[in-house]
């Protein structure tokens, strides 16, 4: 695996895990895990893999706000390809442990739920509905949490996470798609130095931070407006402080279109007359899920 393309992301068993198998699912890769975010982002940056894949968006929860800050503010790594992937969480855990003379799963038999802090949020209704009794104890991955349940035998454990991991260590799925909504997608970003490419990909974005002029009155709408002239299309625009100065933001925003255009240089450099700062986070193609 000497070429083999080497990627950083969160624990085996995790969704990120399985996002970079799909980045590269016609080749080999070499994959390093890491049980925290900052971690997987200096992996790369430090150059001991060439890409680190990241959880960016959720349709429930919105954006990853410290992932999103790490992007900005702590690395300079470019966005090279986005997937947006259904996240189906499941209640995993020891059936003998749990079950009654009938092989079914007992509530009751539940004395506490790990996860990560994310997955819990996806499945506040049904951990309130079914487990309300059950303590909760937020963790590192979802894949550290079935490996905790897995390490504590005998004590009523059970944890939201993944089919995949759930094999991995050996425990059962009790219930399957426990989380609140169907629709429940997260948005993966590949990061990295290096160039990726698929040929495959009919769909490109582009990903700007915009920093508005202090002394600009209306420069937001003449950011919005250097775009809606030309029809490009802005799929997200979000907010986040500068962490410079109370009250001063720039602006993440999403746009569908790539850098080879004709069109969106020029909207860049308009804008950029008015006196607003713009950093190009990444020109890159968005993947399709195919399930």
């Amino acid at each position: 695996m000497t070429n083999a393309p080497r990627v950083a992301s969160l624990p085996r068993g995790t969704f990120s895990d399985e996002a970079a198998r799909y980045f590269f699912r016609d080749r080999e890769i070499h994959q390093t895990y890491y049980k925290i975010i900052s971690d997987v982002f200096r992996s790369t940056e430090r150059g001991d893999t060439d890409w680190s894949v990241i959880p960016i968006e959720n349709t429930i929860d919105g954006s990853v706000s410290l992932h999103t800050d790490w992007l900005v503010h702590e690395v300079d790594l470019p966005i090279r390809a986005e997937w947006v992937y259904p996240a189906v969480q499941n209640l995993v855990g020891r059936r003998t442990e749990l079950a009654n003379d009938n092989g079914e799963w007992q509530p009751e038999r539940i004395t506490k739920v790990l996860s990560h802090p994310v997955a819990m949020a996806q499945c506040y209704d049904f951990l309130r509905g079914t487990l309300p009794h059950a303590e909760q104890e937020t963790v590192s991955s979802t894949s550290e949490a079935i490996k905790l349940v897995s390490q504590n035998p005998d004590k009523g454990w059970a944890a939201i996470g993944t089919r995949t991991a759930a094999a991995d260590y050996g425990l059962d799925v009790l219930q399957e798609k426990v989380t609140d909504h169907d629709n429940n997608y997260t948005r993966f970003l590949l990061v990295g130095n290096k160039e990726y490419e698929n040929p495959a990909a009919t769909v490109y974005k582009t990903s700007i931070l915009v920093t508005l002029p202090d002394d600009y009155p209306g420069a937001l709408h003449q950011v919005l407006a250097a775009m809606a002239w030309r029809r490009i299309n802005l799929s997200k625009i979000e907010s986040r402080p500068t962490k410079k100065k109370l009250g001063v933001y720039y602006f993440f925003i999403d746009i569908l279109m790539s850098m080879d255009s004709v069109l969106l240089p020029a909207a860049i450099a308009e804008i950029e007359a008015i006196g607003c700062q713009v950093r190009v986070l990444g020109s890159y193609p968005s993947l399709p899920y195919e399930g």
